[in-house]
């Protein structure tokens, strides 16, 4: 699952932080006996190698790391702007603060994924909002 899925299934509650984390586990423990071995941690080492050489020469060079950084800082401030945005929508009465009770009750996304207005995500409902951003993701 991409960073920015994984984001926004939190954002929507379909994933608790411990999924998230044990998910990441699960992608480095590819033989899955709860814990990473050497030719684990090797193979992810030889992916991220590969994400970062984006002209395939087999060498990081500057302008990658600098492209790595970039699109690093594009992300972090898209994410602050998104923060800023939803902020502002959870203070439902307008007065510049967040409280317990409207950051409760602000699940929009949760609200857009429940079609049927059950109040409850299905099965189908859930797989609907995952291909929907792994659709934007992409």
């Amino acid at each position: 699952m991409k960073r920015s899925v994984l984001i926004a299934a939190l954002l929507i509650g379909l994933v608790p932080l411990g999924a998230a984390q044990a998910r990441d586990l699960q992608r480095i423990d590819t033989n899955g006996d709860g814990v990473i071995s050497m030719d684990e941690m090797t193979a992810v080492r030889e992916r991220v190698f590969k994400r970062l050489d984006r002209n395939g020469d087999g060498i990081i060079d500057e302008k990658e790391i600098a492209s790595a950084r970039q699109a690093i800082k594009d992300r972090a401030e898209l994410a602050q702007a998104r923060l800023g945005n939803r902020w502002r929508r959870m203070d439902a009465n307008g007065d510049g603060k967040v409280s317990e009770q409207e950051f409760a009750s602000s699940m929009p996304l949760f609200d857009l994924a429940d079609r049927d207005g059950d109040d409850k995500l299905s099965a189908d409902e859930i797989a609907s909002v995952r291909k929907l951003i792994a659709e934007h993701a992409n």
